[in-house]
């Protein structure tokens, strides 16, 4: 969470998930040696420990000027009064409890539908359990998450079920307050996200590279700025890669990565007609590429009448995260333990990154992409904007900025542009569907890039301030992103 208030200096929230204390650096690698996808994707061995309760009882703690009570309370009465899916809502409950959920009985019997059958939309889906968790949070504060009943329940399912996640590892678990990455642009100051989120420093560092390039006069998605783009990302990600994890655990060059000198001399290495090979120019650490991060992640961008700002972005990793419930309590746990590098050293082109910095470690948070931001122009609040989609929010969000802060754009159209994504490897540019001409298409072929056409990236909740009116812009990708005004 990055928050601007109206009256002093901004700070950033980092409540990621940290791996429990039982955790090793190999422990999701098989009798072969070979990672064991399985082990993050689903089940008991997936789930960090959580940080949500504590990272927002945090920014409440500091800036919350209504009763923690009244704030959790209406989440309280949707779980217990029951809310009334959508469709993609009810699709995607009966994919999930007939697929992954199905091996947990305590999940079905949590979000199937009673009695058996199929959700539809329209129905109200009641959720008891999850109620009953929220309201002894509402009533007796954060810590009832981390050292009540909720937290033995978390203890005693992991406990059955070969699970790492202990009442010490839930008791130990503290969010943290961290300086903001800053950084400018064409003049606009910009407030972002710090490891272990990756997306602040990555974004400004190819936004660094890219003011040295003219791309309003080359045009918004001309295959020229586009090309410079794509290069910028590539050098931006192979850092990434390099240097970025957990600052508890891990010493970083930031100030380096961050710095216009730095941007300025990665710049000069982008030839303006000809792709860059990402195998060369990581040829220190080639093949060991990030595997996937999921994309559906939650972001909300909010301002206030008083002018205070907050862009926060948190996730279960996976849509339903490990699609583990927690019996009587009702809520899903995460699978956030895949985001950890997890078999140090191993190199390969497509599939997995094993340097140091995001190697499993008691206690380390994972590395993410998140990038939520705010943007000032002239000390004033600009922009704040966000972004889920995995590895594609730090370019998803650099790309609305650039859209603001470079082409001139409103809030809405900034955030209905078309969307790309690079991340160094593979060595391919993803395009939304229909993003670009044939024309621009043979172009960048033609400069040596190799595109890959694809779904919807991102869902980019933004809003732009003009003549002390803010503008707000959700991401109409998704069927359920909204705008609205208190």
């Amino acid at each position: 969470m990055v928050i601007r208030p109206a009256k002093g200096e901004p700070i950033t929230v980092d409540y990621r998930e940290r791996a429990p204390l039982k955790s090793t650096p190999t422990m999701y690698l098989d009798s072969t040696g070979k990672i064991a996808r399985q082990l993050t994707a689903t089940g008991y061995l997936a789930p960090g420990v959580p940080g949500t309760v504590r990272g927002l009882a945090a920014a409440h703690k500091r800036f919350g000027t209504l009763a923690w009570k009244d704030l959790v309370m209406p989440a309280v009465d949707l779980a217990e009064k029951g809310f009334v899916l959508s469709d993609a809502l009810a699709r995607s409950l009966n994919r999930e409890v007939s697929g992954a959920m199905a091996r947990y009985p305590v999940s079905v019997a949590a979000y199937g539908k009673p009695g058996g059958g199929e959700w539809k939309a329209g129905d109200t889906i009641v959720l008891r359990d999850l109620g009953r968790t929220l309201r002894e949070i509402a009533t007796k504060g954060p810590n009832a998450f981390y050292t009540g009943w909720i937290a033995d329940s978390i203890a005693v399912a992991m406990a059955r079920n070969g699970g790492l996640i202990s009442k010490r590892d839930l008791a130990a678990y503290q969010a943290k307050i961290r300086a903001p990455i800053r950084g400018t642009y064409r003049g606009y100051g910009l407030i972002t996200m710090p490891p272990p989120s990756s997306g602040g420093v990555t974004m400004i560092e190819m936004l660094n590279m890219l003011e040295t390039f003219d791309l309003a006069k080359l045009g918004a998605m001309s295959p020229q700025a586009l090309h410079y783009e794509i290069e910028a990302m590539r050098r931006g990600y192979l850092d990434r890669a390099r240097y970025l994890g957990d600052p508890d655990f891990v010493k970083m060059p930031i100030e380096k990565l961050t710095s216009k000198t730095y941007a300025r001399a990665l710049a000069k290495t982008i030839d303006p007609n000809h792709a860059s090979s990402s195998a060369e120019l990581g040829k220190d650490i080639v093949g060991q590429v990030a595997s996937d991060e999921h994309e559906e992640t939650t972001q909300f961008s909010i301002v206030d009448d008083k002018g205070n700002a907050v862009s926060n972005t948190y996730t279960l990793e996976g849509g339903f995260g490990s699609h583990v419930v927690v019996g009587g309590a009702g809520f899903i746990l995460n699978n956030e333990m895949g985001d950890f590098n997890k078999k140090p050293g191993e190199t390969n082109l497509t599939g997995d990154i094993g340097t140091p910095a995001n190697v499993i470690a008691p206690g380390k948070r994972m590395l993410s992409s998140m990038s939520p931001t705010i943007i000032t122009k002239n000390g004033k609040l600009f922009m704040v904007t966000g972004s889920p989609g995995g590895r594609t929010i730090i370019n998803t969000v650099m790309e609305i900025v650039l859209n603001g802060l470079e082409f001139g754009m409103d809030a809405r159209q900034a955030v209905d542009a078309p969307r790309f994504h690079h991340q160094w490897l593979p060595d391919e540019v993803t395009f939304e569907r229909n993003a670009i001409p044939d024309s621009t298409a043979q172009r960048l072929q033609a400069m040596g890039h190799t595109l890959r056409f694809a779904g919807q990236q991102g869902d980019g909740h933004t809003i732009i301030l003009k003549d002390g009116v803010a503008y707000g812009a959700n991401d109409r990708r998704s069927a359920d992103s909204k705008a609205s005004v208190p």
